[in-house]
């Protein structure tokens, strides 16, 4: 079992969703909503200066199921390139 954290911004949340909820029936995750930083390019801070915020995504995924989270967060990382969607798995205790 693998825990996926997916960090990206606010605007991706609903394609990531869904797309994790099409692909995994059952799959099972927690959303924290507000999530400030700085990634790679840029900041996210919700402040007048930096405006835009990401979310964070944990979701707790069998091995089998680990090549499908990866092909769906490349697919939508190539669909909104700009938008510093990553993706970090970890391998969890069972």
């Amino acid at each position: 079992m693998y825990r996926a954290e997916i960090i990206a911004n606010q605007s991706v949340q609903d394609d990531i969703t869904e797309a994790l909820e099409a692909a995994i029936p059952g799959v099972r995750y927690t959303i924290l909503p507000l999530a400030h930083g700085r990634g790679g390019s840029n900041r996210k801070l919700g402040s007048t200066t930096w405006p835009e915020t990401n979310f964070v995504l944990f979701a707790y995924v069998a091995d089998a199921d680990v090549p499908t989270v990866k092909r769906i967060i490349a697919a939508i990382k190539n669909r909104f390139a700009d938008e510093g969607i990553t993706l970090f798995l970890v391998r969890a205790e069972d």
